[in-house]
């Protein structure tokens, strides 16, 4: 209850992801009408999809890792952004995120795409610039390391990945959900930069002396 007192855009979007996601598991015929299909979006059919097929997830371990990120992140984010200012944030890097995809594939029939990963490194990126210098992991090694570090190779990898990766992962959307999330959170708050540089620098600063 006290989530959803503090932190109710965050929670509401938790909490409709995970039912939909595990709705659509039991019924295929709702997850093929929730799948992003570039094919189709681009040629002005289905365009709910690029919302709804951010509420759908590929498989349980799907679900559950983009959930865990997206609950570490979410819940401390919204109040330091806004209530408003967080829905938009999530809706508009999730359209965004998609977008490249449904350009890079829109002649592509047999693609299709989904899960909340765009709009969850915005979440991530955005709490970022808050606390450039908390700690985060890259899983499976369990090494924490500055949270602007791992932003930095983060970016790297799935630039590297969307062009050469075979996975089936969605890379595209990964690294324009997380610099939506950048640009998103500057607009509404042009002030972090300087205090992101600032902490930065005098972190810097310390381990010089």
């Amino acid at each position: 209850m006290e989530y959803l007192i503090v932190t109710p855009v965050a929670s509401i979007i938790f909490i409709i992801t995970l039912i939909t996601s595990l709705m659509a598991f039991s019924n295929q015929n709702l997850y093929g009408k929730l799948m992003l299909h570039p094919y189709n979006v681009s040629r002005g059919r289905y365009i709910y999809t690029i919302i709804t097929s951010g509420l759908i997830h590929k498989d349980w371990m799907h679900l559950f890792f983009n959930m865990l990120s997206y609950y570490f992140f979410a819940f401390q984010l919204e109040p330091l952004l806004g209530h408003w200012q967080f829905a938009v944030l999530y809706i508009v890097s999730l359209i965004l995120s998609d977008m490249p995809s449904v350009l890079k594939h829109k002649e592509n029939y047999s693609y299709y795409s989904l899960g909340a990963s765009g709009a969850v490194s915005a979440v991530v990126f955005s709490a970022i610039l808050y606390n450039p210098l908390g700690q985060m992991m890259i899983l499976p090694l369990p090494i924490p390391i500055p949270a602007v570090l791992f932003g930095i190779l983060y970016l790297v990898y799935c630039s590297y990945a969307s062009k050469y990766s075979r996975d089936n992962v969605n890379h595209d959307a990964h690294l324009f959900g997380a610099l939506s999330g950048l640009m998103i959170t500057i607009i509404f708050h042009p002030g972090i930069l300087p205090g992101f540089f600032q902490q930065i620098i005098e972190k810097v600063q310390s381990l010089a002396h």
